[in-house]
């Protein structure tokens, strides 16, 4: 039973992909409209990347779950080779990307991995504890290094990322998805992989204390940001309390983090609940291409919306629309390609390359 394939992980990431189509189609492809509608999918900004490390740091724990517990260390060094050499290619492939997505998660994902290497052994009790001093962490390095350092905020770029101070800068500290904190992400997705995931029981009592958190962080920071933004003397410390992700706060890590760990475990419990039902089914297909769509949504959604659609390119009554038109275009091509194949276009290309060089 342990081995047996968890379905809802698989629908968990394609809920995740589609929140970042959702997400990214809306600041390229045209963001303006009507308040309610921009503050609801401003709801979604963080989060569904946020759901894709937790993910990753889920399948990791899953992955070297037996060679942890028999304790095999043999199975367990195996084990870190593979994910050492994974990380690296992701490393690579996201930094080919960056030319065309200056907001590529991959090659953050691949730091991410490595930093997770050291964690794989220790006790899950221990693992949530180096989560919560990494998110903490980071308010006092934002006291030491200015943030903003390297930053065209207007325009949303980096323009010397390609020089190794602004690199490393924008990798560890100041990026999109910075090494510190967002690493958290991926050792609270191992704390949950380390779980037992047949578990129903164990999986709803996760999902209601995670959502009872992320209600908590929610209300915590709306209470304090009116009562900080009313007193003007205290307004230049509002933004400590954001849950917006730049800067990655404490209360975004942490309401970000609860969100993801419920979206799974309810993945998890709808898939076992509805494995027959058709759209479940082809969800949990989608999301095996994950990272093929997460490239595709860029090269060709992007791509094409810019080649044949430039003139519409300014409000949510286009971005939208042809966000959900990609969404449902993915579904469709998963479940046929895997009527003939197991592994996605780019999935397999990375796997190939992986027993290539392991």
């Amino acid at each position: 039973m342990a081995n047996k394939r968890i379905h809802g992980i698989d629908l968990a990431r394609a809920l995740a992909v589609f929140g970042m189509v959702i997400v990214n189609f809306k600041l390229v492809l045209g963001k303006s409209g009507p308040t309610w509608a921009i503050n609801s999918l401003a709801i979604l900004e963080g989060k569904a990347a946020a759901l894709f490390v937790i993910l990753a740091g889920t399948g990791l724990g899953l992955l070297t779950k037996s060679a942890f517990e028999t304790p095999d260390p043999l199975k367990m060094r195996k084990a870190k080779k593979g994910i050492i050499i994974r990380a690296l290619l992701l490393f690579v492939l996201g930094l080919a990307y960056m030319p065309l997505w200056p907001a590529d998660i991959l090659h953050f994902y691949g730091i991410y991995m490595l930093c997770t290497l050291p964690l794989l052994c220790l006790n899950p009790k221990r693992i949530l504890p180096f989560s919560l001093f990494l998110i903490l962490g980071y308010v006092f390095v934002l006291f030491l290094f200015d943030y903003e350092k390297g930053w065209d905020f207007e325009a949303m770029a980096y323009p010397g990322f390609w020089t190794w101070d602004g690199f490393i800068r924008n990798l560890f500290y100041n990026g999109f998805h910075p090494v510190l904190p967002w690493t958290a992400f991926m050792w609270i997705g191992l704390w949950l992989g380390r779980q037992d995931l047949h578990d129903q029981n164990g999986l709803r009592k996760i999902l209601v204390r995670s959502l009872a958190i992320f209600t908590m962080g929610w209300l915590i920071s709306k209470g304090l940001l009116y009562l900080l933004t009313t007193a003007s003397e205290n307004a230049e410390f509002a933004e400590l309390f954001s849950t917006a992700p730049m800067p990655p706060l404490p209360l975004y890590m942490i309401s970000a983090s609860a969100l993801g760990v419920a979206m799974v475990c309810g993945c998890i419990l709808l898939a076992k609940s509805f494995e027959t039902n058709p759209m479940v089914k082809v969800l949990v297909k989608t999301g095996k291409l994950a990272l093929t769509f997460y490239v595709a949504h860029v090269v060709l959604g992007m791509g094409l919306a810019y080649t044949f659609f430039e003139n519409e390119l300014s409000s949510l009554s286009f971005s939208m629309p042809y966000a959900l038109a990609f969404c449902l275009l993915s579904m469709v091509f998963a479940h046929l390609w895997l009527k003939r194949f197991t592994l996605g276009p780019l999935e397999w290309g990375l796997r190939k390359l992986a027993e290539a060089l392991g």
